[in-house]
């Protein structure tokens, strides 16, 4: 099997932590360069994370993720946004890809029109390519945290208006999901089965 498919079929959402054991904020700097390099429509990167490491914020955090205790146990629990207002945000981001040479100006200036026109007038669409980003860039997150040698689990179980409030998120970041990292504890589950493909996959 390829190194990428072990990761895959080996990953779990887990419950069990190994206290002692902490990441550096490189370490953690590391996993989100990797989670940044997840899709986006247009290379929008509409994103943001929340390393909550420090024992005061998991405390703050605690009862906002309905005393889930994961949240303290690991090592950080990443607070996975997508942002709001991707065109307003795109010339910018998407200024590397044009100077690369990847795109040319031509190009560039279809996309930047484009994401103006789709939502700018657009809220719910911009709430969900927020949503999809974010998404996108947590599973990213999860898998580079299982090639390292970490444990991780998505959480949607938490007050989104209080995380937003007790962390002080601006009103263009969605609060996408929690993603807990760290190293495994000893009670852990193996990756639960999954259903078997020809339930969920039909060619046409």
């Amino acid at each position: 099997m390829s190194g990428i498919a072990e990761v895959i079929k080996s990953r779990i959402s887990a419950n069990s932590y190994d206290t002692e054991r902490k990441l550096t904020d490189q370490e953690m700097t590391d996993l989100i360069d990797l989670a940044t390099h997840a899709p986006s429509a247009f290379n929008l990167q509409n994103w943001k994370f929340l390393a909550v490491r420090s024992e005061q914020a998991k405390a703050r955090l605690l009862p906002l993720a309905y005393g889930q205790q994961k949240v303290v146990d690991a090592a950080v629990t990443f607070i996975v946004c997508g942002t709001l207002h991707p065109h307003e945000t795109l010339p910018a981001a998407l200024k590397p890809t044009l100077d690369a040479g990847i795109i040319d100006e031509s190009i560039y200036n279809m996309w930047v029109g484009a994401a103006q026109g789709m939502y700018q007038e657009n809220p719910q669409l911009q709430r969900d390519e927020a949503i999809r980003s974010g998404s996108l860039a947590a599973m990213t997150l999860m898998l580079a945290a299982k090639g390292q040698g970490l444990v991780s689990t998505p959480m949607i179980g938490f007050d989104q208006a209080a995380v937003i409030e007790a962390f002080n998120l601006p009103a263009t970041d969605i609060p996408v999901m929690l993603v807990t990292v760290g190293y495994p504890g000893t009670t852990n589950w193996p990756q639960k089965p999954r259903k078997a493909v020809q339930d969920v996959l039909e060619f046409v």
